[in-house]
């Protein structure tokens, strides 16, 4: 059974090696072997992380001669953020009611009991 892409992005996302490798294509294509630098792990696991990366959609693997260039893809990422962007706006509701309440209070008018 296929995890839906949600799950496959989160999953993908989890793991700090793959963040790190996102992050480099943030700047630019990149091939197997410069993604592979600065970490202290073999070339399989690189190619292991990016399997998973390109699963979730997160990353695309063209071909030039001999060279497999990865290229970061927005598509799963921008899903990802409409999904968090639910819970950003409920989050800012509470946070808007709490700071007009803190505002009462500091004017001297709380609703609380009184004592």
């Amino acid at each position: 059974m296929q995890a839906d892409p949600l799950t496959a992005t989160f999953a993908a996302l989890a793991d700090p090696t793959r963040r790190a490798i996102l992050e480099r294509l943030s700047t630019g294509e990149a091939t197997v072997l410069e993604l592979a630098e600065p970490f202290a792990i073999s070339l399989p696991a690189i190619s292991r992380h990016l399997k998973v990366l390109e699963k979730a959609g997160l990353i695309s693997r063209g071909r030039d001669a001999q060279w497999r260039p990865c290229r970061i893809e927005t598509a799963a990422l921008e899903q990802l953020d409409g999904w968090v962007g639910a819970y950003r706006r409920l989050w800012q509701g509470k946070f808007d009611r709490m700071d007009a309440y803190l505002a009462q209070i500091q004017k001297g008018k709380p609703n609380g009991p009184r004592q």
